[in-house]
């Protein structure tokens, strides 16, 4: 009788360890949404470099921006709806000194809400110290954005969002 409540006693240990380890690790998205109505961001390096998880607003050093973490790098984007149509600004930093990358190439290809893709070329202005393009056009919903960076070869990319 003693072994087989031990043997049960055993069995539930081993069963919350499982369930404790399928549970959700994530906790609970950021509730505050940006004016944008931006949403956390996705984060992939092609070359499998460690990835850190996203957030709309934590570590994020412009106002709004969504970050993504991709060591070694510090990725921000920011969209605001202007009169003829919706201004892209990324900033790309080094993480360990949160020096701007100011020879990358950068592309932005957008899915829109009606499911069409569109690819524009980013470009750095010194005076806002980000890469930036505009996006034509005001269709209502929501937008999915593939940031690519080349980085003197080394390739990063940052995946956004945004409401309009």
């Amino acid at each position: 009788m003693n072994f087989f409540k031990s043997g049960l006693i055993v069995l539930g240990s081993v069963g919350l360890l499982f369930l404790g380890a399928c549970g959700n690790s994530n906790p609970a998205a950021n509730s505050d949404a940006s004016s944008t109505g931006a949403q956390p961001a996705k984060s992939e390096a092609s070359d499998g470099a460690a990835k850190k998880e996203p957030s709309t607003h934590a570590g994020a050093f412009h106002k709004g921006a969504q970050v993504v973490e991709s060591a070694p790098y510090h990725l921000e984007f920011i969209s605001e709806k202007e009169d003829n149509g919706t201004r892209l600004d990324f900033h790309l930093l080094k993480e360990e000194n949160n020096e701007e990358i100011s020879n990358a190439k950068v592309t932005a290809q957008i899915q829109l809400p009606d499911g069409s893709q569109k690819t524009l070329p980013m470009t750095y202005g010194a005076q806002e110290k980000s890469y930036t393009a505009l996006l034509p056009g005001k269709a209502a919903g929501q937008y999915q954005v593939k940031i690519t960076s080349d980085i003197g070869g080394k390739k990063v990319d940052g995946r956004f969002s945004f409401n309009q």
